[in-house]
C-alpha cells in the first residue's frame, strides 16, 4: 500500500498541515508577489513619455536656462490666481514645458487658491498644485479678484511669479501695479498695467484704433483720433469728448 502510515516508519516524518499563522504568511508572501510582478508588467507596457523635436535642448537647471538665455531672473514658483480649466490647463502647460527643457516637470512649483466650493468638488486643478490656499466663497470680488488677498498669498508663499488667467483680476491693472511695488518685486505674467489700462477701456481702445488708422464701427467719437506717446495716455479733454453724458446725448447721438 502506497503512502504514508499514520504511524511512519523510522526515520520518516508523518506529513502534518502548516501551522494557520505560516500559512497566512505564506499566502500574503505569494499574494505580494503577485502583485508586483502585475506592476513590474504595467510598467514595462505603460508608454514612456518622451520629449519632442521642438525642443532640441535640454538644460541642467532653471538657472542655467536663464543665464543662457539672458534672462534676469529664474521663475520656480508660481501663484495660480484663478480656478477652474484655466487653472488646469496653466499648470498642465508650465509642466509640459518644464519636462521639455529640464526633463522633470516640476521645476516650477505652483501655489492655488481654492474656495469651499472648489474643495468640495475636488477640484482637479487643486489636486495638481504643492500648495493649496483656501480662501473665502461667494462673489469673486473675495477670492480671484480680491487684488489685496492674490498679493497676501503671493508673498505669504514668496512666489517668483503670480499668473491670474483670464476674467476675474486678469484684467485688473492694479495687480500688475500692486506686483511690482512688493519687496521681491514678484512677477506678474501678463501684459503691463499700461496697455491693461489703454486697452481695457471701450472708448480709450477705439480711439488708439482710429489712431492707428484701423476701421472701427461708426459711433460718437468717429475721427477722433491722439498722439498716445506724446500725451502719455488719452487727453481728458478727448476722452470726455468720446462719451455719451447722458440719456439726452445718447438719443441725440442716435438720431
Amino acid at each position: 500500500m502506497s503512502g504514508h502510515s499514520a504511524s511512519g516508519a523510522a526515520g520518516e516524518t508523518t506529513p502534518s498541515s502548516p501551522a494557520p499563522e505560516a500559512a497566512t504568511q505564506e499566502m500574503v508572501a505569494q499574494e505580494e508577489t503577485t502583485a508586483a510582478v502585475a506592476i513590474d508588467a504595467a510598467a514595462s507596457a505603460a508608454p514612456t513619455r518622451t520629449r519632442s523635436d521642438s525642443y532640441p535642448v535640454s538644460y541642467a537647471s532653471m538657472e542655467e536656462y536663464v543665464r543662457l538665455q539672458h534672462g534676469t531672473r529664474p521663475i520656480t514658483s508660481v501663484l495660480i490666481a484663478n480656478n477652474g480649466i484655466s487653472a488646469v490647463k496653466a499648470i498642465r502647460s508650465i509642466r509640459s514645458w518644464s519636462y521639455e527643457m529640464f526633463a522633470d516637470e516640476h521645476v516650477v512649483t505652483f501655489v492655488v487658491m481654492a474656495t469651499p466650493e472648489d474643495l468640495k468638488a475636488n477640484a482637479e486643478y487643486i489636486r495638481m498644485a504643492e500648495h493649496v490656499v483656501e480662501v473665502p466663497g461667494g462673489s469673486n470680488n473675495n477670492n480671484y479678484a480680491n487684488v489685496a488677498l492674490i498679493i497676501e498669498i503671493a508673498e505669504r508663499f514668496n512666489v517668483d511669479a503670480v499668473w491670474a488667467g483670464w476674467g476675474h483680476a486678469s484684467e485688473n491693472p492694479l495687480l500688475p501695479d500692486s506686483l511690482a511695488q512688493t519687496e521681491r518685486n514678484i512677477v506678474f505674467i501678463g501684459p503691463p498695467a499700461k496697455p491693461m489700462r489703454a486697452l481695457g477701456d471701450k472708448i480709450g481702445s477705439t480711439i488708439i484704433a482710429q489712431s492707428a488708422k484701423v476701421p472701427t464701427i461708426a459711433w460718437n467719437g468717429d475721427g477722433m483720433e491722439v498722439d498716445y506717446k506724446a500725451h502719455d495716455g488719452i487727453p481728458e479733454e478727448i476722452y470726455n469728448a468720446a462719451m455719451l453724458r447722458d440719456g439726452e446725448h445718447c438719443l441725440e447721438e442716435c438720431k
